[in-house]
């Protein structure tokens, strides 16, 4: 591929950037916010047509409670909230495109296409993925994929969408069991199935579960789906195959599927990054991959002690921010500056004077 000789040569039909951030989940939204405030301006780029990753795609109502300062906060909420701080920073958004390709060139700097052919010619990548590319595991019996959307759903948009209905919940992890919680007392009635004893979920969650269970606000079902259900276009329910060997129909409106995903770090993998188990190696002082200039933020990254928490990447992209800055400007020292007294920061927060 060709390469450009300075960063500032443009190379045909690329979009100039001093930063692509790959990933638009909460890690990647408050990079766009920790540049900003080192008058660094960004492109954000997410193969979900909507900012917000995993929060908005999976569960946008499932309350969160480790976020600093806020007791309580539902993950679309904390998307929204991200999408407000990150605002004055107008970052440009590319959305609904994967980006495919990246080629370091010889400067150093970097060529990246997109699945719609978008392409970058950056100075640095920050790459927020989250969990990489994903797909929800499928219900697994015939005729359910002309159903999904309708009756057969692999994530909750919104809950009132199922109050009143007759619910069939498969899974026995966090979310199979937040939502078993949440609908009960509130579905007209609710079946949660799993095909073992043991559960992947909170302890306290299944306690919960196995209480409601006992008090009949619940069914709950050791079983494995085994076929749909159907009176052509119709969505009646499914059958499945307990444990004991009977088969036993369950009557619903729909049913929610939580079988978890299938994580794959997709084009990333053939970037040239040091992989380890399916995440990207960096250092805890920059957050830098083996590519310099290409960083790493949130549960897409590992290190000694990696926890894969939202605070833990916020964390992350507030000292990527710094070494962003030090790799576009070499010579320039960056100095530390707080949002409350700096009058530079308030003028690129926008804060009247």
């Amino acid at each position: 591929m060709s390469s450009s000789s300075s960063p500032s040569v443009a190379i045909d039909g690329a979009i100039q950037a001093d930063v692509v951030i790959v990933g638009a989940g909460p890690c990647g939204l408050f990079q766009i916010f920790e540049l900003g405030l080192l008058g660094i301006h960004a492109h954000i780029v997410d193969s979900l047509k909507h900012p917000g990753g995993q929060c908005s795609e999976l569960y946008p109502e499932k309350p969160i409670y480790d976020i600093p300062a806020l007791p309580v906060c539902g993950a679309q909420e904390l998307v929204d909230r991200l999408l407000q701080q990150a605002k004055p920073f107008n970052a440009q958004f590319h959305l609904g495109q994967e980006v495919t390709e990246l080629t370091v060139l010889d400067d150093g700097t970097f060529l990246l296409r997109t699945s719609l052919d978008t392409r970058f010619h950056a100075r640095t990548v920050v790459i927020a993925g989250g969990l990489g590319s994903f797909q929800p595991r499928r219900l697994g019996v015939e005729g359910a994929e002309a159903f999904e959307g309708r009756h057969i759903h692999y994530k909750v948009k919104s809950a009132a969408e199922f109050t009143g209905k007759r619910l069939i919940i498969f899974g026995g992890g966090d979310s199979a069991l937040d939502w078993t919680l949440e609908f009960a007392g509130k579905a007209r009635s609710l079946t949660l199935v799993h095909r073992r004893p043991d559960f992947r979920a909170a302890p306290a969650s299944v306690a919960r579960m196995r209480d409601l269970a006992e008090h009949q606000s619940i069914r709950y079902v050791e079983a494995i789906a085994q076929s749909l259900i159907a009176e052509g276009d119709a969505f009646r329910g499914v059958r499945v195959k307990r444990t004991d060997g009977q088969i036993e129909e369950l009557e619903a409106d729909h049913a929610l599927v939580f079988f978890g995903l299938h994580p794959k770090l997709g084009p990333i993998a053939e970037w040239g990054l040091n992989i380890d188990k399916r995440a990207i190696a960096v250092d805890t002082e920059k957050f830098q991959t083996n590519l310099p200039g290409v960083f790493a933020v949130g549960d897409i990254n590992t290190y000694p002690g990696k926890k894969k928490l939202i605070l833990s990447g916020f964390h992350e992209a507030a000292l990527a921010a710094f070494a962003i800055a030090h790799h576009l400007n070499p010579a320039k020292k960056v100095p530390l500056q707080y949002t409350t007294t700096s009058p530079i920061m308030h003028k690129r927060l926008g804060v009247p004077d």
